[in-house]
C-alpha cells in the first residue's frame, strides 16, 4: 500500500540512485556547510560597510522589518550550495531535486490555495486575539507595502529548507535505503535538531523540535505522493506566512508581522496550549494537502 501511495516518489528518487554512496551524501552535506558559511561570510563582509545596521547582534535577531527581510534573503546560500554539491558529488541538475518544474508550479498552487483557504478559516473562529490581546506591530500599510518582498523573502527561506531536506537529504537516502523510516524520520530529525533554541524557548524547546519533526515527516509524505517538492514549498510557505507575516512570537523574527504574541516563547503556560492548537492545524493542513493533490 505505502509503494503503491509513494509510486510518484520515483521521479525524484530515480536520478539519484546513480551515486547513492553514504560518503557522497556525508560528503554532500559538508560541502553544503562550508559553502553556507563561506557565501554567508563574503555577503556580511560586502554589506558591512553599506548597511552595518542589519549585521549587529541584535539585527540578527530579525526583529525589524530590514533585518528579517536580509536574514530570510540570506537562505539563497543554501540554494547556491544544494546545487553545486548535487552537480559535484551526485552528477545531478537542481531542478531534478525539485520534479518536473510545470507539475512542480501546478501542485504548489493547488496545495498553496487549500491551505490559504483553511488558514483563513481558522482565523475567523474564535477565539480571535489567543485569548489574550495581540500586540500590534506593522502598521497595516507599511505591511502591505513590504508583503511582496516579505512572501518572496518566504518564499526563498522555505524553498531553500525544502530543497536540502525533502530534496537532497530524503531523495538520497531513499535512493540507497528502501524503508521510509529511513528516508522519512531521518531528514525530519535533523530538520527538528536545527530548530532547537534552548535559549529562546526555554523548557518549550523539545516541545518546538517535536512539532517541526511532524512537520517534517507529513512535507516528506507530500513528496512522495506527488513525485515533486512543489507541495512540501507550499505547506512550508503558508505555515511560515503565518508565524512571520501574521502573528509572531516578540522573541526573534518578528520584524514583518503584523501582530506579536503577549507572551514570548518560552512562556511555558502560555505556549503548550496553543501548540496542541498548532498540532492540531498541522494535521489539519497536511490533509487538506492531501486532498488538494487529489483533485
Amino acid at each position: 500500500m505505502t509503494e503503491s501511495a509513494y509510486a510518484a516518489h520515483e521521479r525524484l528518487v530515480g536520478p539519484a540512485r546513480d551515486r547513492c554512496e553514504i560518503w557522497r551524501l556525508i560528503a554532500g552535506c559538508a560541502t553544503i556547510v562550508v559553502l553556507v558559511i563561506v557565501l554567508n561570510l563574503i555577503v556580511h563582509a560586502l554589506a558591512r560597510p553599506f548597511f552595518p545596521a542589519l549585521l549587529t547582534p541584535e539585527a540578527l535577531e530579525g526583529n525589524t522589518p530590514g533585518s528579517l527581510l536580509f536574514l530570510l534573503f540570506g537562505f539563497v546560500a543554501l540554494i547556491i550550495a544544494v546545487g553545486l554539491a548535487v552537480r559535484l558529488l551526485h552528477d545531478r541538475s537542481l531542478a531534478s531535486v525539485i520534479g518536473p518544474l510545470p507539475l512542480a508550479l501546478s501542485q504548489f498552487w493547488r496545495v498553496f490555495r487549500m491551505l490559504v483557504l483553511i488558514g483563513v478559516g481558522l482565523l475567523l473562529l474564535p477565539p480571535y486575539d489567543m485569548g489574550e490581546g495581540l500586540v500590534d506591530n506593522l502598521d497595516l500599510s507599511r505591511w502591505l507595502i513590504l508583503l511582496p518582498a516579505s512572501l518572496a523573502a518566504i518564499l526563498v527561506q522555505t524553498g531553500s529548507e525544502e530543497l536540502m531536506f525533502r530534496g537532497y537529504l530524503q531523495q538520497t537516502l531513499a535512493a540507497r535505503f528502501r524503508s521510509p523510516v529511513v528516508w522519512m524520520v531521518l531528514p525530519a530529525l535533523l530538520f527538528g535538531l536545527g530548530h532547537y533554541m534552548p535559549g529562546e524557548a526555554g523548557d518549550n524547546a523539545p516541545f518546538v523540535v517535536l512539532w517541526v519533526v511532524v512537520f517534517g515527516i507529513f512535507s516528506a509524505d507530500l513528496t512522495a505522493r506527488s513525485g515533486t517538492l512543489g507541495p512540501s514549498i507550499a505547506m512550508h510557505m503558508v505555515n511560515n506566512m503565518s508565524a512571520l507575516l501574521i502573528v509572531a512570537t516578540p522573541d526573534s523574527l518578528s520584524g514583518l508581522a503584523l501582530m506579536t504574541t503577549p507572551f514570548s516563547l518560552s512562556d511555558t503556560e502560555a505556549m503548550r496550549g496553543w501548540m496542541l492548537v498548532d498540532f492540531a492545524t498541522m494535521l489539519v493542513s497536511w490533509l487538506g494537502a492531501r486532498l488538494a493533490l487529489r483533485r
